[in-house]
């Protein structure tokens, strides 16, 4: 594990850059670039295409380490190189950003109200590469759709097993069992998770890090404790379906708790745009972002 990093991670003020569409969630990230399924054919000139939207927004001297901490990547970008160096290289050596990698490979159907992950093959592999290619920490998501206890329990336990593996290999896991934002027990299943994350961390291993990246919660501070956890090494946020000026509204009202947001910090760029108008337009969010994270 990078101490430096690590450091940064923990104490520095900013927010983590969600780069990590992957998969079913590529071609709607592009086309919220403008980029329509006309322009590719077949995987991997989408994946190509991807590579440059991401590039893009990496080389933008918006895209810095004044306001933005870590970024987390999805397993083709990490395997790509930005101006001769691995996407995770650059990220560091050049901007000074620490990156993570999204291991999951998607959602199991949904049960007791959530949804699993599914299972993941040949995670060993992808963890060794990763430790090869200088990734930091990783990222994996689960979803909560009801306030069942059973579920929201299968839900922490399950991250928490691949998250002692992946301490293995000295990567820190961020452990994501995101809340819909549109469920209508919404408060009840946070304070459920909050009492699981709670009891999970405590039976953790002493000298085991692990980051939680959770839905903006409906009671103000709900997550505070937890980040007092000497396990925690940040508490961070995603923007989970809201507009970037309703995540950074509710974000701004969570003392220590800093943004990792997706479709919030890439709402408004577009393929279309001059590099002037790209990189304002990052600016302008990364900055509210920034500001809405080191309250």
């Amino acid at each position: 594990m990078n101490t430096k990093q690590l450091d940064r991670i923990h104490t520095g003020k900013g927010f983590i850059a969600a780069l990590d569409q992957s998969g079913g969630s590529t071609p709607k990230a592009l086309l919220q670039y403008g980029i329509k399924e006309d322009r590719y054919k077949g995987d991997e000139e989408m994946y190509a295409m991807v590579h440059g939207m991401r590039t893009r927004i990496i080389q933008s001297p918006a895209f810095n380490s004044e306001h933005i901490l870590g970024a987390i990547l999805f397993e083709n970008t990490m395997d790509r190189f930005i101006d001769g160096q691995l996407t995770a290289d650059y990220l560091w050596e050049q901007k000074g950003i620490v990156p993570f990698l999204k291991i999951d490979q998607g959602l199991a159907a949904q049960k007791d109200g959530v949804q699993l992950m599914k299972p993941i093959p040949g995670l060993d592999d992808l963890l060794k590469r990763a430790v090869q290619r200088n990734i930091f920490g990783t990222k994996m998501r689960s979803v909560i759709h009801e306030a069942n206890p059973e579920g929201i329990r299968q839900v922490v336990e399950q991250q928490f097993a691949v998250a002692r593996q992946i301490a293995g290999y000295g990567l820190v896991p961020i452990i994501e069992p995101e809340v819909d934002i549109l469920s209508p027990d919404k408060a009840e299943s946070e304070q459920l998770l909050k009492r699981e994350l709670a009891a999970h961390l405590s039976a953790l291993e002493d000298g085991v890090k692990v980051m939680l990246k959770l839905s903006l919660p409906t009671e103000d501070n709900l997550y505070s404790e937890l980040a007092a956890d000497p396990h925690v090494v940040r508490i961070v946020a995603l923007s989970g379906g809201y507009t970037q000026a309703e995540a950074n509204e509710k974000l701004a009202r969570q003392h220590g708790l800093i943004a990792s947001f997706s479709r919030a910090l890439s709402q408004g760029l577009s393929d279309q745009q001059s590099d002037e108008e790209f990189n304002s337009t990052l600016a302008a969010s990364t900055l509210a972002i920034y500001e809405a994270s080191i309250t």
